[in-house]
């Protein structure tokens, strides 16, 4: 048995991600201020150790760290529309908080460390699919952080001998995602409330979209194969979709009938184009999605429906 504690363990990821390491074994501890994320997301609450604590509070981490195996580092201010409203909350959450976690994991004697990444907002615009290899260009506040958090990972599996991966996310889709701050949250929430989707830009630009089961079973591999030193990977399915596309995908699996789409223009900080390149994370860790699209859309509609209905 393993201690693992996530950060933002209570949030979307976390909240799919901490069953499994249950269901493996593993000793979960989750460490989650709340400001998003619930209780109410996670599955038989009591198998957990819940920590209520931010991770700018450098005394709470150090102290929830005590006896930890491995740290799984979620926590974060995850949108990138919010990060270009807000750099310095941005900064201080990403950033600084992000070091703050490594710094109070290497004081606390926490040798494994794996830290959740982005694909897109990291690397910027770019005409290809990007990889591991790829010169990141962040056009955000959000892409900058991770950016820096990156460094920082890199800095200190090299400085104090810790064993870090950065796994570099796609956008991610599934359950407990209500909360988001996304396209697909944004869209089935409009016709759960029979209004016009809302479309940024003509519709054209593309992202990589991935089951968040698919994720959790990449976080889990990096966890079981987490090697030496500082690496890093792309969890993503390798495939780009146009917004306009996830647009009539959300009516189709939905059965709306309802499909008004009204356009605005273009915001500030995020990418035209978005998609990953995996191939190094299937053959080193084992990482391989396997849930296409529509069912990934299909199965996220059925937990929103179904959470719908519970907040009524």
């Amino acid at each position: 048995m393993t201690r693992v504690l996530i950060t933002g363990g209570c949030g979307f990821v976390g909240s799919n991600l901490a069953p499994i390491l249950l269901r493996e074994g593993h000793e979960v501890v989750i460490y989650d201020n709340f400001s998003r994320g619930s209780k109410f997301y996670l599955d038989d609450v009591g198998k957990y150790s819940i920590i209520n604590g931010d991770i700018r509070d450098k005394s709470s981490l150090l102290s929830a760290f005590e006896n930890v195996e491995v740290i799984i580092h979620l926590a974060a201010y995850g949108s990138v529309v919010e990060s270009v409203k807000n750099p310095i909350e941005n900064y201080s959450i990403n950033a600084e908080g992000t070091f703050n976690v490594l710094n109070a994991a290497r004081e606390a004697g926490v040798k494994k460390f794996i830290f959740a990444s982005t694909g897109g907002a990291l690397i910027g615009n770019s005409l290809a699919a990007v990889n591991e290899q790829s010169v990141p260009r962040p056009i955000s506040p959000y892409g900058a952080s991770k950016l820096a958090g990156e460094g920082y990972c890199c800095a200190f599996a090299n400085s104090y001998d810790m064993s870090i991966t950065a796994l570099r996310f796609a956008n991610v889709v599934g359950p407990i995602s209500w909360h988001k701050k996304g396209v697909i949250t944004n869209f089935f929430k409009a016709i759960i409330e029979n209004k016009p989707l809302q479309i940024f830009g003509d519709g054209k630009a593309t992202r990589d979209f991935l089951y968040v089961q698919d994720l959790c079973e990449g976080l889990l591999s990096a966890l079981t194969k987490i090697k030496v030193g500082y690496n890093v990977y792309h969890l993503a399915s390798g495939k780009e979709y146009s917004i306009k596309e996830i647009a009539d995908l959300a009516c189709n699996v939905s059965g709306s009938n309802y499909s008004k789409v009204i356009y605005h223009p273009t915001r500030k900080g995020e990418v035209e184009r978005n998609c990953g390149d995996f191939r190094l994370a299937q053959k080193q860790i084992g990482f391989k999605p396997q849930v296409p699209i529509d069912e990934a859309m299909k199965r996220t509609w059925e937990w929103f429906k179904s959470f719908s209905t519970l907040k009524k």
